[in-house]
């Protein structure tokens, strides 16, 4: 639930904590009693912790839940294979081709959806085994295989259940490149210090020019990222207190537009009015401020 001297710091975080403590340990209890499934929801909290919380409060129902999990399942594993270099070049092509043909299981309506994303993410998987990122294009290209793909599907595993309009897909695959590049950001030490090689998810175009600097707007962690040294230092997080704000306050577009205004403020205050891009940060904040 967060450190008591980051509580002492904010109180007000201490309500919104409480209750995702409870709605995780009431979801606990609606993990299927099959020893594989329970694996599965038991498991997501030690790979996705933001995963993890988004699914167990899907429909009560444990369908929608259960192919949710699935699908997050194939696509972490399909993660682990990309990012185990331990693995000799040509073997993880292998693999990424194999997995794909050989784990697609039928599971009535979702099947279509499933098979068609992962053996998408797979075949760009392997893509960029094999290539370097080295243009916006490809860093683009390289967030929508490993990201944007699992808005896409995620969207139609919902219209397949019934719960949801199916959402354009260039909605679903703006939202899955928006958390790629977060993350992209934030893991960036442990990216560059990776044994036996570094990995390098900024495009070539942009670090070979500026280096350090991170020019990239975004919201929530990006806010604490932008202009902070810490991220050449370590792993520079959101509190689990401001998480626990963000799941418990988020209920409309409103509550949404309100932390894109709230952020994009923080990220304002931040930029340093020296930077050769400043002019082009705050346009594009305010840009995104007058929509809020």
């Amino acid at each position: 639930m967060g450190s008591l001297g980051a509580l002492m710091k904010h109180p007000d975080d201490f309500y919104p904590l409480l209750k995702l403590k409870m709605a995780a340990r009431q979801a606990e209890k609606q993990i299927p009693s099959d020893p594989h499934w329970g694996f599965c929801f038991s498991m997501f909290h030690k790979v996705s912790r933001s995963f993890a919380l988004v699914i167990q409060q899907l429909h009560p129902q444990p369908s929608l839940g259960m192919q949710s999990a699935y699908f997050i399942w194939f696509f972490e594993l399909l993660i682990l294979l990309r990012m185990t270099l331990a693995l000799q070049l040509m073997l993880k092509v292998q693999f990424l081709w194999i997995f794909n043909v050989t784990y697609i299981i039928p599971i009535g309506t979702f099947l279509e959806a499933i098979e068609d994303i992962t053996l998408r993410m797979g075949a760009g998987m392997a893509k960029f085994i094999c290539k370097e990122v080295e243009t916006v294009d490809d860093y683009y290209e390289y967030c929508h295989y490993v990201a944007g793909l699992v808005g896409l599907g995620l969207s139609k595993l919902f219209h397949a259940y019934g719960s949801e309009d199916l959402a354009p897909e260039s909605l679903s695959n703006s939202m899955g490149l928006f958390l790629q590049k977060t993350n992209i950001i934030r893991d960036y030490l442990e990216d560059i210090n990776e044994i036996p090689k570094s990995r390098m998810f900024w495009p070539r175009k942009i670090w070979s020019k500026y280096v350090i600097k991170l020019e990239i707007m975004a919201i929530g962690t990006l806010a604490l990222c932008y202009n902070n040294i810490k991220v050449f230092r370590g792993v520079v997080k959101m509190r689990c207190g401001l998480t626990a704000k963000v799941i418990d306050r988020t209920k409309t577009m409103a509550d949404v537009y309100g932390s894109f205004y709230d952020f994009s403020c923080m990220l304002k205050v931040k930029v340093d009015k020296n930077d050769p891009n400043a002019q082009k940060t705050l346009s594009r904040l305010d840009s995104i401020l007058k929509t809020c």
